[in-house]
């Protein structure tokens, strides 16, 4: 096993420095990769977000239509309650009319 040295040699420390250096120039490459990853991601979230935005202008263009058919059933709903209406007045009307009849045929 080669001992330790006790001092560092000017060309030691330049090859220390040099490969130090080729070290960080892998680490800034790979940090390079990374950021053109998150770029891309970027891209995509874009992508996903124009479709979510024409997801909400079909829910809105559902909703108006929704709004329209719950106008339509409310106004059905109140047709039926004004019938029912008429025909439980026209039940009672012809129930007393009947009632009538018979207390005077008695």
């Amino acid at each position: 096993m080669e001992a330790m040295r006790e001092s560092w040699t000017d060309e030691r420390l330049d090859n220390f420095r040099g490969r130090v250096e080729e070290r960080f120039d892998a680490v800034d490459r790979r940090f390079d990769a990374v950021e053109r990853r998150f770029d891309e991601v970027d891209r995509q979230f874009d992508e996903v977000d124009r479709r979510f935005g024409e997801v909400d202008e079909r829910f809105d263009q559902v909703d108006a239509r929704l709004g329209r058919v719950e106008d339509g059933l409310d106004s059905i709903q109140r047709t039926m309650v004004h019938g029912a209406i008429a025909m439980s007045a026209a039940m009672v009307a012809g129930f007393a009319g009947v009632m009538g009849l018979l207390a005077t045929q008695l």
